[in-house]
């Protein structure tokens, strides 16, 4: 069966240029400027308030892969670091080149793709107008279409802490997409600051240590 592992990285729009009912809305829980400041660093946690920068995308079997990203400045070419290929995009044109890739695969693996890149990328597809390809979000307990890792090695939420990939990534051995000092909370600020392909190789470490996690739980935890 081939398999296609996956990851989005995302961004949120500025505070201001949502109009007054909107904000209004989103910063109704919050109480004090501490937690404004919160819902405002968190826009892009939402299809909603935020939009889709980079998508990477990793053949499970054949180690090659694509990351098609956003670069506003135009400043880097497509081109190819090692087996794996940076695809420059607009949002539109990074989700149309995930559905036409993501059809060529009898499975997908993802690490909370249930709870954050699946909605986010049908949400973000609708609103820009583009006609999903497959169900992203099959039925929870069946892994023959989708193997979401995070509810994998939680047993569908039997562990209640909120574990990340880093924190996997760190038991297992498995090298962090964090190590080189790069984090998701740092994606807007190195998108503001032009620094595109540092977003797009960070994605694609968040795909490489998927894949990584996904081999110890075939092998020592699966039945």
């Amino acid at each position: 069966m081939n398999k296609v592992i996956f990851d989005i990285e995302t961004i949120g729009a500025e505070f201001d240029e949502f109009d007054q009912t909107t904000q209004e809305v989103l910063l109704k829980s919050a109480n004090n400027d501490e937690e404004e400041q919160a819902v405002k660093e968190g826009l892009g946690l939402s299809p909603l308030t935020g939009e889709i920068v980079a998508i990477g995308m990793l053949d499970c079997d054949f180690e090659s892969g694509t990351v098609f990203f956003q670069d506003l400045e135009n400043s880097q070419k497509n081109h190819k670091e090692e087996d794996i290929e940076y695809i420059v995009c607009s949002e539109k044109e990074i989700l149309e080149n995930f559905w036409k890739t993501i059809k060529r695969y009898n499975q997908f693996i993802t690490f909370n793709g249930r709870g954050f890149d699946c909605p986010y990328i049908l949400i973000r597809s609708a609103i820009l107008k583009i006609k999903a390809a497959r169900d992203l979000m099959p039925y929870r307990y069946d892994t023959k279409a989708h193997i979401d890792l995070y509810d994998q090695m939680t047993f569908y939420g039997a562990m209640r802490r909120g574990f990340s990939l880093h924190m996997f990534a760190q038991a297992f051995g498995i090298k962090s997409p964090k190590e080189e000092g790069i984090s998701g909370a740092q994606v807007k600020d190195l998108f503001s600051q032009k620094k595109y392909i540092d977003i797009a190789r960070y994605c694609m470490r968040d795909v490489k240590a998927t894949k990584e996690l996904y081999f110890y739980w075939e092998k020592y935890i699966k039945c």
